[in-house]
C-alpha cells in the first residue's frame, strides 16, 4: 500500500526527501519528511479492540526528556496519519492549522493531546462525540484505492 502512496504522490508531483525514522514510537512507523517544501510528520494508527476507530501517538520528547504535546510553533506542516483495515488503506493529512483548532496541538492557551482517535471511512463510531470528531476527519482523509482522486491528494496538502 505504501508503493500506492508513493504513486499517488508521483502522479500529483509531491516529491518525499529527507526521510527520517524517529527512534522512539517505531510501533507507529513514526518518521518525518519534508514532501516539496512542507514538512510532514507521519504515523501509523492501531486497531483497539474495545474501541471505533484507530489509536494514534502525536507526541515529543521536551528537554527533560519528558513526552509532551506538540506545540503551534513546532516547525511542520502536516500530520500524516496511515490507516488500514483488513482489506481497506488509506491516509489522513491533517493541517498544523486544523490540529490547533482541534486542540491537539498546544498553544499559549491550551495543553494539546500525546494520542487520539482516527475515524476512517469504513468505521462507525459508537458516540455522537466520535460521530463529530469522525465528520470533521474526514475532510482530510482519502482512501487509497484504484479510484481515488489525484486531485483530493494534492488538494490536501495545499491546506495550511
Amino acid at each position: 500500500m505504501v508503493s500506492k502512496i508513493l504513486e499517488f504522490y508521483k502522479k500529483c508531483s509531491l516529491i518525499i526527501t529527507d526521510f527520517r525514522l524517529e527512534k522512539e514510537s517505531k510501533k507507529y512507523d513514526a518518521c518525518n519528511f519534508k514532501l516539496n517544501d512542507l514538512s510532514i510528520i507521519c504515523r501509523k494508527s492501531k486497531i483497539t479492540a474495545k474501541k471505533a476507530g484507530q489509536f494514534v501517538t502525536f507526541w515529543k520528547r521536551n528537554d527533560s526528556g519528558i513526552i509532551e504535546p506538540f506545540q503551534e510553533n513546532d516547525d511542520f506542516d502536516f500530520f500524516v496519519v496511515n490507516v488500514k483495515s483488513t482489506h481497506l488503506f488509506g491516509q489522513f493529512v491533517f493541517p498544523k492549522s486544523e490540529l490547533i483548532n482541534q486542540k491537539i496541538i498546544s498553544t499559549e492557551k491550551q495543553e494539546g493531546k500525546r494520542a487520539f482517535r482516527v475515524y476512517p471511512s469504513w468505521d462507525l463510531p459508537e458516540s455522537k462525540q466520535a460521530e463529530l470528531t469522525q465528520k470533521w476527519q474526514l475532510n482530510y482523509f482519502y482512501e487509497v484505492s484504484d479510484s481515488t482522486s489525484l486531485t483530493k491528494v494534492a488538494d490536501l496538502y495545499e491546506t495550511k
